[in-house]
């Protein structure tokens, strides 16, 4: 079905429609991942060099045979000449190529240009600069069939996805779902196009908190089935269980999506397809680098009034708790003190206490500390150690000054934490072109939390024109059982999801929960994910409702029904034309590489994504779909890996998506600017050019939950649309030769794809000449 008229349901398949050998292979997959996680940390100091000689030889050993034995199959001579005649016709055979909507890009799908193809027809506002083509064969060092197993494979993993991103209002590329309609033989149009709806920021002299003109209550049921929130039109309805037409998502659909991919990630030949074209790329960037350094500098220097220091930056991956620096803390404690030592601040063991009388307690004194006695930097005793990082977060190792200054629920209803991110939101506002999207906990363990959450934020009056929030739901269901706080994992699921929908349903009964939902974009999944779990997630893994041990949910199962609900929850605010949410989970920092299978399925965007290095299919599919990446390399020097080792110069030069962010500023950086910190020690370690980090720049601002008017006012009108076309110069910096060079090569690497699945095609084409 075209995506078109693409239905808002949820499409089921079912387990005799899956190949029981790819099941089989994804089951093996994960017993894999789970054996490793219990013989050795997530990211090992000790790798293996790639360049190991056994191995590289018995590699081209067995190359070598194959490719012997293609030169003397017949079927594969004419399967070679169907893709060249692909490639090369591609002038007059317009119904197999992709159906670019830019004149200029039609040329660069094919790497055979002709030398006035490729300058006649660019845009007017792209200069002319070297390209690096390659011509020849259709893929030389790998065969025909491993071409072609490949190329179908990694297809496949891009409409999973493009299926799992529509149906919950998640971004996909342009480019990407051109090329896929082009494979399905139809044209992409751009009212096809799926787009988070966020609530653009208030107009100056509007008041952000008003509770007026709220949408009139619904007649709606809700009920919680199987960890899923479902919607019912009214009583008699839920009775007859008769849910409104929304997609609810299938676990077993899901396992079995899953399957194909997990099955994909371990597949011989596409194992080396995606090695070799992201050594390729990596390569090309280098030439592309050392042949137009200078034209794209001189374009920048050109440019009036822009420069890396006023062009917008969102630090893309920051928690709330942790947003301010350590002086900035210490020096907020000390003032505190000074002027209201004798405030009631907190009750413990049913006594209150002043804030005299906590420190006297704690045998401190406030004038006496200092960033070290705080005591809340993350340093080398943290390495591979979350337990330690996590007390990092208590002052002084005291649990009762987290209570006072870091929480939003306390005896003060946490004021002292709404004025620290005040002073840290008008910070950003006096830089004027830093953003910052701050992380609140909902943690699940009572349904109350939310009402608790969007009273202290009107109450004390939070929001920021720059700072957009998100929600983050740490995993640790099995604290809250061991404590007996909840009975299974479904009523977790409840209390964090069933009054979003309460809300979304009755506004008017929950006012204040409404108008804090206009400045949420959307929720993180937190926690150590170096975690072991022994459960394996599968269709047959027990519903929510089942899952009653004191054992957490593995990874993968706590992405599903976080997405699911979300999925849903998108759906009902869309209908009702209240803002949408994106899920953003961490993802990819340490634990299996299954982390990151699930969350190419589910997550808009995700935050570190370092176990991308480990798998060369996933890294591919993660730059070919485009999926945006938040990274924080300080963050991961304290945690887990080197800073030298960071993959995130690598990710750049070869175009995956990737930002720059801080995660913790009060662990990780020592000024009261975290997010230049973070640029200027990237920029001075990696040598990286003043287009280099103004593109990094520039992808946190398309990732980030700023609304469509902000990212048109801040990056261009034109900024949905690819290459230079959606580039605004004037306002990125970013050169339009970086641009063109990344959205044709982007081409390159999906029409590679598309003339595989039309072999076919063209065998009869050629067997007709």
């Amino acid at each position: 079905m075209s995506v078109t008229n693409m239905p808002r349901q949820f499409p089921k398949i079912t387990l005799s429609e899956v190949d029981e050998e790819t099941r089989l292979l994804a089951e093996k997959v994960y017993a894999s991942a789970l054996k490793e996680e219990d013989t050795k940390d997530a990211l090992s100091m000790f790798t293996v060099p790639e360049d190991c000689p056994i191995g590289l030889h018995q590699a081209k050993e067995r190359e070598l045979l194959k490719e012997l034995a293609e030169q003397h199959s017949e079927e594969s001579a004419k399967r070679k000449k169907s893709f060249k005649m692909i490639r090369s016709q591609s002038a007059s055979l317009q119904g197999l190529q992709i159906p670019v909507t830019a004149e200029w890009a039609r040329s660069v799908v094919t790497p055979f240009l002709s030398p006035s193809s490729t300058c006649s027809s660019l845009p007017e506002n792209c200069p002319e600069y070297q390209r690096v083509t390659i011509s020849g064969d259709y893929c030389a060092g790998i065969t025909v069939e491993d071409y072609e197993q490949a190329a179908k494979t990694l297809m496949k993993a891009l409409f999973i996805r493009e299926k799992y991103s529509r149906l919950a209002y998640h971004r996909f590329p342009r480019t990407v779902a051109q090329f896929l309609r082009s494979a399905e033989n139809q044209t992409w149009k751009e009212e096809d196009e799926v787009l988070p709806d966020v609530c653009p920021c208030p107009r100056e002299g509007e008041d952000p908190y008003s509770i007026e003109n709220i949408p009139d209550n619904l007649s709606y049921e809700l009920q919680t089935k199987d960890g899923i929130v479902y919607v019912y039109e009214n009583a008699e309805a839920l009775s007859q269980n008769r849910p409104r037409s929304l997609p609810y998502p299938d676990l077993e659909t899901f396992a079995i999506d899953l399957s194909h991919v997990l099955a994909m990630i371990v597949d011989g030949p596409t194992k080396t397809y995606c090695h070799r074209r992201l050594n390729f790329l990596g390569s090309k960037f280098y030439l592309h680098e050392m042949l137009n350094e200078m034209a794209e500098l001189k374009e920048l220097k050109g440019v009036p009034h822009r420069d890396f220091y006023n062009v917008r930056k969102v630090d893309t991956h920051i928690h709330a708790a942790a947003c301010m620096s350590q002086k900035h803390l210490l020096n907020f404690i000390q003032t505190t003190y000074k002027t209201e030592a004798d405030r009631v601040v907190l009750e413990k063991g049913g006594r209150k206490l002043t804030l005299r009388e906590v420190f006297e307690h704690l045998n401190m004194d406030p004038y006496d500390l200092t960033v070290d006695s705080l005591d809340v930097h993350a340093g080398r005793q943290t390495f591979h150690r979350f337990d330690k990082f996590n007390s990092k977060y208590n002052p002084v190792g005291a649990s009762e000054l987290r209570e006072i200054y870091l929480k939003t629920d306390n005896l003060i209803d946490g004021e002292y934490f709404a004025r620290i991110i005040k002073e840290v939101s008008h910070d950003l506002e006096e830089s004027k072109y830093q953003h910052a999207e701050p992380r609140l906990s909902i943690y699940g363990r009572s349904a109350d939390e939310w009402d608790s959450l969007s009273k202290w934020f009107i109450q004390h009056k939070v929001h920021s024109t720059n700072m957009q929030w998100i929600i983050q739901v740490p995993r640790i269901y099995d604290i809250f059982k061991s404590k007996k706080l909840i009975t299974n994992f479904a009523k977790m699921l409840e209390n964090i999801f069933l009054p979003l929908f309460e809300a979304t349903v009755n506004p008017q009964k929950h006012k204040e929960l409404h108008v804090f939902l206009k400045y949420v974009t959307g929720f993180d999944s937190v926690d150590d994910e170096s975690k072991h779990s022994d459960h394996m997630f599968s269709y047959k893994s027990p519903k929510p409702e089942q899952w009653t041990a004191d054992e957490n949910p593995p990874y993968s199962y706590y992405l599903f029904h976080m997405y699911a609900n979300i999925m849903v929850l998108n759906n009902l605010r869309k209908e009702r034309g209240l803002s949408t949410f994106q899920f953003r989970p961490h993802c990819g920092e340490a634990g299996s590489i299954t982390h990151l299978v699930s969350a190419f399925l589910t997550a808009d965007n995700i935050s570190h994504g370092l176990n991308l290095k480990k798998s060369p299919v996933l890294q591919y599919l993660y730059y070919l779909a485009q999926v945006p990446i938040a990274m924080s390399p300080l963050s991961n020097n304290s945690l887990f890996l080197e800073y030298s080792k960071n993959p995130l110069r690598e990710f750049l030069h070869k175009g995956l998506c990737v930002s720059l962010s801080t995660d913790d500023p009060m662990q990780f950086h020592y000024t009261k600017e975290a997010l230049m910190e973070e640029y200027a020690i990237a920029a001075q370690l990696w040598k990286l050019s003043t287009c280099d980090v103004c593109e990094i720049a520039r992808n946190s601002v398309l990732q980030s939950g700023l609304s469509h008017q902000e990212k048109k006012h801040f990056i261009g009108a034109n900024y949905l649309k690819d290459g230079p076309e959606g580039n605004d110069i004037r306002r990125t910096n970013v050169a339009q030769i970086r641009m063109a060079y990344r959205h044709e090569t982007l081409c390159n690497e999906l029409s590679f794809l598309v003339d595989a699945v039309k072999t076919e095609a063209a065998i009869g084409l050629i067997n007709t000449y």
